[in-house]
């Protein structure tokens, strides 16, 4: 399959998945996928390819707890002190809603999770106010 076709029909999954449930737009699912990839590349379990076999999938795995708080990191850098309300204009008012995001692209076969994985894995994880709230570090600030 050529790049441009599975992007095309990954794109098409995509969309079918915000369709089915719209609580949550399809910038919050690419986002997901976003934080999923970096969180793995910060922990040294970066797939070394876009087709991993199953058997290599268990140590790319990162855990509901792992992927909130690479959610939390990606989220900060990436929007600073407007995460808070990129999250909340997204739906997303606390950790369970990433677990309810995880789980519907699970659902959808775009991410895979293992025997132990459970939507309760995300729930809880942190305030999404306390830990979304932007603190100017001393160096910035000089």
């Amino acid at each position: 399959m050529k790049p441009d076709s599975f992007m095309s029909l990954f794109l098409q999954k995509l969309a079918e998945v915000v369709k089915q449930d719209p609580r949550y737009p399809y910038e919050a699912y690419e986002f997901v996928f976003q934080a999923l990839h970096a969180t793995q590349k910060q922990l040294g379990r970066e797939p070394p390819t876009a087709a991993a076999s199953e058997e290599s999938a268990g140590k790319h795995h990162v855990s509901g707890r792992e992927l909130c708080l690479g959610i939390r990191d990606l989220a900060l850098l990436e929007f600073g002190m407007m995460a808070r309300y990129v999250f909340r204009v997204w739906g997303i008012e606390q950790t369970g809603d990433f677990g309810n995001i995880v789980f519907n692209l699970i659902r959808h076969e775009l991410m895979s999770k293992t025997n132990h994985d459970n939507l309760a894995d995300f729930q809880n994880v942190y305030d999404l106010d306390q830990a979304l709230a932007y603190q100017v570090k001393l160096d910035e600030a000089q």
